[in-house]
């Protein structure tokens, strides 16, 4: 079957990129993928790898490239043995091998694809970079190395409108029962500062007054005394000056009128009453 020209002509392009290659003319950087823009540049990226080259790059050894390549260019059955520091390397290059003769991955000859089966030295053998993506994308899903997966520049995670929608609702919720704390807080806040204007008055009000003293109540006493002796009392004619004929009517006509008022009980006033009686005996 005749080849197109056009395919023939990219044939040999590729071929003669890939002597300057092997001559070492072309770098690293001018042997990355094609039409990448300066915003998604990859320098670690390149057209096609040698299974040493991609598992170096896999485990972010590409520092210590000339030292792990004269390795595997020597005794590359060693790479366990000569690095046990990095054990990723031998595993990872073995799994690239593994997926060569399981037919999972295809390989070529200096980044050109051959048919599956034919021999190659492991110096010349190479796997392309789509090829490798795609494999360890199938096979290995959670591993994205930088020199194949190129890191993401949009901040900003994508979401789905649904989980958008959600968490916009946790966030009113959220914002409406913190408006609320507020306001709570805001009234728990007042109602301290209430209590304590109030015992402030309080405190202000009894240094102010202090306890009465022994004058003001002995005042006090007779004047109690001397109005349960007018209302106790009769005329010069004979007759009663009020409708209370004892003591004790005076008291059960004051707890009945004025119930529940504190210093008005039964036991207070007796006592009261009978103090003041006492001073008011006591001055005459």
């Amino acid at each position: 079957m005749t080849t197109p020209l056009s395919r023939r002509f990219k044939d040999t392009e590729r071929k003669d990129i890939i002597e300057l290659r092997y001559q070492g003319t072309i770098s690293d950087e001018m042997e990355a993928r094609p039409h990448m823009s300066l915003h998604n540049f990859n320098p670690h990226a390149k057209t096609f790898y040698r299974p040493i080259d991609a598992a170096l790059r896999w485990c972010n050894l590409t520092r210590y490239k000339a030292q792990i390549l004269q390795a595997d260019c020597h005794c590359p059955e060693k790479l366990a043995q000569l690095f046990p520091q990095w054990p990723c390397l031998y595993a990872n290059t073995e799994k690239i091998y593994d997926a060569i003769r399981n037919r999972e991955l295809p390989y070529g000859y200096f980044g050109i694809t051959v048919p599956v089966g034919t021999a190659l030295d492991h110096t010349q053998l190479t796997v392309r970079h789509s090829d490798l993506r795609l494999w360890m994308s199938l096979y290995y899903p959670d591993q994205k190395p930088d020199f194949l997966f190129e890191p993401t520049y949009d901040t900003h995670e994508k979401v789905s409108i649904g989980t958008y929608l959600s968490l916009q609702a946790d966030r009113e919720a959220l914002l409406l029962e913190l408006k609320t704390l507020q306001r709570l807080y805001q009234e728990i806040l007042s109602d301290l500062q209430a209590v304590g204007l109030e015992r402030e008055e309080l405190n202000s009000l009894i240094k102010s007054h202090g306890r009465v003293s022994e004058r003001s109540e002995l005042t006090l006493l007779q004047i109690i005394g001397a109005l349960i002796s007018l209302l106790l009392g009769r005329s010069p004619a004979g007759k009663p000056l009020s409708v209370f004929e004892r003591q004790a009517a005076i008291v059960d006509a004051i707890t009945a009128r004025h119930k529940n008022v504190p210093g008005l009980s039964k036991r207070t006033l007796d006592e009261k009453f009978a103090a003041a009686n006492r001073s008011l005996k006591k001055s005459e």
